[in-house]
């Protein structure tokens, strides 16, 4: 899927794993998927044409930490696509309506999941505001134990705590090539239309992180 010449392989701790995800996530994931059953279908190919400044931008920003990101050759609106908060109430990407979203499937059983989410809670905390989140959606299957104690070991606070027990989105997200392991993040435009991804861990608070964050946020402008 990815457009052009294969990337250059980004050199820190958490890249340096990233084979570990694509072995242990999609093992995992696979098994997930037969016990998960049924795909959202949430994700939807309408209202969102292709948008080839914002893809080459994309890729051209897609270098060192986050060389492995690769704009979609189909984006699609991801708005309706669902999971819960942490007490269990409905919520959706178009929730975020009129911010870009670093959208992040991951699991507390994901080696390189854990290794990533430090780095996740640096971006919230540095770039989220009114114009971009970090939404990561937990899909351990059962209830919500494991990954709430995950967010007080690792002192995680500028995360929400979102979760798709049901492996709904992972599903979905499968069916369009995307989530051959964990974790998996998408990037979302304001206008929820996922125009990027990348599968494997990726160091977003670096600068590398950041300058691809700032694409997004820009619709792909400089």
């Amino acid at each position: 899927m990815l457009d052009g010449k294969r990337p250059e392989k980004p050199k820190r701790r958490v890249a340096s794993i990233a084979a570990i995800a694509l072995l242990a996530g999609g093992v995992a994931g696979a098994l997930a998927v037969y016990v998960g059953g049924t795909g959202s279908g949430k994700a939807s190919a309408a209202n969102c044409p292709a948008a080839p400044g914002f893809a080459d931008a994309v890729n051209a920003a897609a270098r060192g930490e986050v060389a492995a990101v690769h704009a979609l050759d189909e984006p699609f609106d991801a708005r309706a696509i669902a999971f819960k908060d942490a007490g269990g109430l409905p919520k959706s990407l178009g929730d975020y309506s009129g911010k870009a979203m670093l959208v992040n499937l991951w699991a507390t059983w994901c080696v390189p999941c854990r290794a990533e989410m430090p780095a996740l809670d640096a971006l919230e905390r540095q770039k989220g505001g009114a114009d971009f989140a970090v939404v990561p959606i937990n899909v351990d299957l059962g209830d919500g134990d494991k990954p709430k104690a995950f967010y007080t070991e690792t002192n995680l606070t500028a995360l929400p705590l979102y979760r798709d027990e049901t492996m709904g989105v992972f599903t979905d997200l499968k069916t369009k090539g995307l989530t051959i392991g964990l974790p998996v993040s998408l990037l979302v435009d304001a206008e929820g239309c996922a125009r990027a991804a990348i599968t494997g861990p990726a160091e977003w608070a670096s600068p590398d992180g950041i300058a691809m964050v700032d694409v997004l946020r820009k619709g792909g402008g400089a």
